[in-house]
């Protein structure tokens, strides 16, 4: 079986940053998937489950109403491994030209009263938030990628290369 393009990413070597995913086309239309990395795998501690759910709530919520990109959002929820985020956009634009709207999202954030969407008929486990603990790692990430926007490996992904030998022996290589 073929692995999945996401997994052929270096995750020993991945840092917090915006990154393409995937892209795909569905007839004539285009989507692409953005890895919205706020932590490195393996060697950071995750992101608090509570905290992600309330960045989930607050940054989709912020998405859908932006005048500038409502219509072109797709999705925006969390990785299974709670290291950061996957956004689906129609279109094809690099990971730079989304790198303002990430920074205004979790911007946003700090702002925030409270977290929408909580209660029990809008959301499946409205009980498990935490919104300072979503300030906190939206302060985190949005300094972070201000201090680091000329740096090209918050752009680029660490990709794992895989060597065939001519009888079909595969090596995983970074």
């Amino acid at each position: 079986m073929e692995l999945i393009q996401s997994f052929s990413v270096d995750h020993t070597r991945i840092v917090p940053g915006i990154f393409t995913s995937r892209v795909d086309s569905l007839g004539d239309k285009t989507v692409t998937t953005y890895d919205i990395r706020l932590k490195r795998p393996n060697r950071e501690p995750v992101i608090d489950v509570a905290a992600m759910h309330s960045l989930e709530h607050i940054i989709a919520t912020y998405l859908r109403n932006d005048p500038d990109w409502k219509d072109e959002v797709i999705y925006w929820g969390p990785m299974g491994c709670l290291t950061g985020f996957y956004l689906i956009l129609k279109g094809s634009r690099g990971p730079k030209e989304i790198y303002a709207l990430m920074l205004s999202a979790f911007r946003f954030v700090k702002d925030v009263k409270e977290v929408p969407g909580v209660a029990p008929e809008n959301c499946g486990n409205y009980l498990m938030h935490n919104l300072e603990m979503a300030k906190w790692y939206a302060r985190e990430f949005a300094d972070y990628l201000e201090a680091n926007a000329e740096n090209s490996d918050i752009f680029e992904y660490p990709k794992a290369e895989r060597l065939v030998t001519d009888d079909g022996q595969r090596f995983y290589d970074s």
